[in-house]
């Protein structure tokens, strides 16, 4: 093991962090004291500090866990499928990439994802259905399509479901109800994206056969260098190059040369959730090594990365250390960005946005709208007066860059199989090179449960790219009036709604052929 560190180079936060130890913040978080983000944040912060202690209070679970998964290798049953959204699919996906176990994890509601999980060998399969109230439409759908499968198939469905969820919800008592395998209560006290230490992160990791008391471990190991108030806590340097600057407030993550896979990704999560709101906030980066922006000295960045050195000068903050330390190292850093941002960094008052739309256009299933003009495989559609005078794919996309200001960020959200589709990544740094700006990449819908909140409540800079596609084979979802093809375009049309809403420049392309759509648009952006 290896406790977490950080490193700082081409800035100075010791002001910062002497004020930050002269408050005691780090030893408040500890104690779980809810007024260290003011009076408007003290209800739910007094709700959602139960993750300082996970490292103790979650020890309880690993026999538990590792009965179930005993039990289950008896059986045969060693194809584990996750359908979790946001920190309840990211976390497991770290925690088991990096310990180099399968786990298939489901958080699309694209027809495509869906199928190719139903596919696999279900007579190996079990199901962990994880969610905080059991309403999360794409886990409630998820859910069913493999009840009616394992049915289908001849197989006792509630013998293959797994369920975590908070003590009391309604999802609980469905469990009991259908007799489900076995039901895992998570701590209610831990929000989502704090969860990765809860039953929602060790659950489906420690069935996979990640090596999850270890985790624990690390976790435990940080937690008094990050408890303490001193000027050598490695989370109050963090939590200070990320937010002690207004004018930085783009932060770019990767991780290079380290052995942790994947963690850009959940730390994105972690940060755009938790301080995009209010119009401010900082705007987490993921991006890949090498990636454009990370030789940027754009005065409106920060890095914060895995890594030995920094790559620019603008100012960095290196992390190190074992995966259980890190999370809580992230986590901590996190509440101290709140802290210094006076924000509440435990609610999401935007992600409800985008479901509400969805939702609604769920309920009318209105006809689609007419597309501005259809250029090869990719009709195009803008916000209002985004394509005025515009009759060709390449001025669409000029039009949208058009809005981009000097301290401006674009966002592609690309509503597609990320596995099939994964050349579409490539727009990223394509994007990110042409404009000189920093460029965020996320898969729909599971990026409406993390930077889909920064879009809404962060600083109103972005301009955005969305990117969707036709669905020539649809997955009917058992006793609801719409299909997988249906949910995920109302929850596209929703989000792009919303965005629209509040003034944000939406370009939207639809892919009426997806394989040649994204080589047109590959194409487009030079790869």
């Amino acid at each position: 093991m290896s406790a977490p560190k950080v490193s700082t180079q081409n800035g100075d936060w010791t002001e910062v962090v002497d004020k930050l130890v002269a408050e005691k913040i780090a030893s408040r978080i500890a104690a779980k004291d809810a007024t260290i983000w003011g009076p408007d944040a003290e209800h739910e912060a007094s709700i959602r500090l139960g993750w300082v202690d996970l490292h103790d209070t979650s020890r309880p679970l690993l026999a538990e866990i590792e009965a179930l998964q005993a039990d289950l290798r008896s059986e045969g049953l060693d194809r584990i499928v996750l359908s979790g959204m946001g920190g309840s699919s990211l976390a497991p996906e770290v925690i088991t990439r990096t310990a180099g176990v399968e786990l298939v994890v489901l958080d699309s509601t694209d027809p495509s994802v869906v199928g190719r999980a139903l596919a696999g060998d279900l007579s190996k399969t079990v199901i962990v259905v994880s969610s905080k109230s059991g309403g999360t439409v794409e886990t409630d759908s998820h859910r069913r399509v493999f009840v009616k499968a394992f049915e289908d198939a001849g197989i006792d469905a509630a013998s293959r479901v797994v369920v975590v969820t908070d003590p009391g919800s309604p999802f609980e008592k469905l469990a009991a109800d259908e007799g489900y395998r076995k039901t895992f209560l998570a701590d209610p006290n831990v929000g989502g994206r704090y969860s990765a230490l809860t039953a929602f992160g060790l659950v489906p990791s420690g069935l996979a056969g990640a090596d999850i008391a270890e985790l624990l471990d690390q976790a435990a190991e940080a937690a008094p260098e990050l408890q303490a108030d001193s000027t050598d806590n490695p989370a109050l340097w963090l939590g200070a190059v990320l937010a002690a600057s207004a004018d930085r407030d783009k932060a770019i993550i990767t991780a290079d040369g380290s052995d942790i896979v994947g963690f850009p990704d959940w730390a994105e999560q972690l940060i755009a959730e938790s301080t995009g709101k209010n119009g401010t906030g900082v705007l987490p980066v993921a991006v890949e090594v090498g990636a454009p922006e990370l030789h940027s000295d754009a005065a409106d960045l920060t890095n914060a990365l895995l890594a030995e050195k920094a790559t620019s000068g603008v100012p960095t903050a290196l992390t190190s250390g074992s995966l259980g330390g890190q999370m809580l190292l992230w986590e901590t850093a996190t509440a101290v960005a709140g802290y210094l941002l006076g924000i509440n960094p435990f609610d999401q008052p935007d992600v409800e946005s985008a479901k509400k739309a969805a939702r609604g256009l769920l309920d009318a299933q209105p006809e689609p709208e007419a597309a501005a003009f259809t250029e090869g495989a990719v009709e195009v559609r803008g916000s209002e007066g985004l394509l005025d005078g515009v009759d060709s794919l390449q001025g669409a996309v000029d039009a949208l860059l058009g809005k981009l200001d000097a301290k401006g960020y674009v966002a592609v959200m690309a509503y597609l199989d990320s596995e099939r589709d994964a050349d579409l990544f490539g727009v990223r740094p394509a994007l990110a090179t042409r404009t000189g700006r920093p460029v965020t990449f996320g898969w729909g819908p599971r990026f409406l449960h993390s930077t889909g909140q920064y879009h809404k409540g962060g600083h109103p800079e972005g301009v955005f790219l969305q990117i969707t596609g036709a669905h020539p084979t649809d997955v009917e979802i058992p006793d609801r009036p719409f299909s997988f093809g249906t949910l995920i375009t109302a929850q596209a049309a929703g989000d792009a709604g919303v965005l629209a809403e509040r003034g944000r420049p939406v370009l939207r392309l639809h892919l009426t052929d997806v394989a040649n759509g994204v080589q047109q648009l590959l194409s487009l952006f030079g790869n």
